[in-house]
């Protein structure tokens, strides 16, 4: 329950920003590429900070890495809300970025370990919490919005109760070192397979799984960053019904991730991730077809519903893979991609200012064509 709050809540603090991002590009009149590049400080932020991560959970332990990180993130994404210029805007984008990487490794550690104590894969679920989260918080955000409650107060409002929420929850995680898997490998023999290194095949798998990830990310960041704008700029969908394309999203995902550790046990993790590859690209497919504001609402829940259980999916494949020092899949693959949150904005914009943001959004199903084309990686053992 510990670990999984703090999933809550970290789904929870940023989506209560990014509906907000269409007043904050409108207060400072930036355009659809100028926006793209602003917003891709977050990624940038993560990506600088990932490989740190793991030096800082070592240093502190998972659960209170991920407690501080979320006080410090909370405390980041206010400053975006309040950010009356670009730079300022830019630098406390990138710092809640850095952040939240820091908090994305730590919770994953420390719900590993969890894992491996309850006996079965629940690591989907952990993420559907994050769903969830977002979920809460984008409501929360549309609510602040239909009741005109300024950008300040409501963000003030959230970072106290989520990270007062982490809090709460530190007191209840798991004790001790969080090298234990390391140790347990090591003692049944694993110094032989980091000693071997990986071979060609191996490195090819990662590779695919790095794709599969950046799949799930690129499909999410449309939520985060397009989705809102889409549906009020391109579909004059009012402010408040606009923020319910992204809502959509993570609530579809949320109910994929509460289903996936019980699908993928019936069949399999490629069949599942198959499948949801058909549905983003059929889904988002035909709302950018045929653009109405319900056939959005509901290409954007296909979508989220689709990618569901990828990045789980591949941080599990890859801390599974041999020949790989403990650890250093999961490290990759978590790396990496964030190289979907960082190149998806800049690139959507620039094709939303050359040809429109419905055309850039074709970012979605070309996701889930990838999908189809790299989850034969994916092992698709099922009870």
């Amino acid at each position: 329950m510990a670990v999984a709050a703090l999933f809550f809540t970290n789904g929870a603090l940023f989506a209560n920003l990014l509906p907000r991002f269409p007043q904050i590009k409108a207060d400072l009149g930036l355009g659809n590429t100028a926006y793209g590049l602003v917003v891709v400080a977050f990624p940038v932020g993560a990506v600088a900070a990932g490989l740190a991560a793991g030096a800082v959970v070592r240093r502190l332990g998972s659960a209170r890495a991920a407690v501080l990180g979320t006080l410090l993130t909370a405390t980041g994404i206010l400053g975006a809300g309040l950010a009356n210029s670009v730079g300022f805007l830019v630098a406390v984008l990138f710092l809640a970025g850095a952040l939240d990487a820091l908090v994305d490794v730590a919770q994953n550690a420390h719900g590993l370990r969890v894992q491996r104590r309850y006996g079965r894969s629940i690591i989907n679920s952990f993420h559907a919490l994050w769903s969830g989260g977002a979920v809460v918080g984008g409501s929360m955000a549309a609510a602040a919005m239909a009741l005109g409650l300024g950008r300040g107060h409501h963000l003030a409002i959230s970072g106290v109760v989520f990270a007062g929420a982490a809090c709460f929850a530190w007191w209840f995680c798991l004790p001790g070192i969080d090298n234990e898997a390391e140790s347990e490998r090591e003692s049944d023999g694993g110094t032989e397979q980091v000693r071997r290194g990986p071979d060609a095949r191996i490195a090819f798998v990662l590779v695919a799984l790095v794709v599969i990830a950046v799949a799930g990310t690129v499909v999410e960041d449309a939520g985060n960053s397009w989705a809102t704008l889409y549906l009020s700029d391109s579909l004059h969908a009012p402010a408040a019904l606009a923020a319910q394309g992204y809502v959509a999203l993570v609530a579809a995902q949320f109910v994929g991730r509460i289903l996936g550790d019980r699908l993928v046990g019936r069949f399999g993790q490629r069949s599942v991730a198959r499948a949801g590859g058909l549905i983003t690209a059929v889904g988002m497919g035909l709302a950018l077809a045929a653009p109405t504001v319900p056939g959005t609402i509901l290409g954007f829940a296909a979508a989220g519903f689709g990618v569901a259980t990828l990045v789980p999916a591949a941080m599990h494949e890859a801390d599974e893979l041999p020949g790989l020092k403990p650890g250093s899949g999961l490290t990759v693959v978590s790396w990496l991609m964030r190289l979907g949150f960082l190149l998806s904005p800049p690139l959507v914009g620039m094709a939303a200012d050359a040809a429109g943001l419905r055309v850039g959004l074709l970012v979605v199903p070309l996701a889930g064509v990838l999908v189809l084309l790299f989850a034969g990686v994916l092992s698709n053992r099922h009870n």
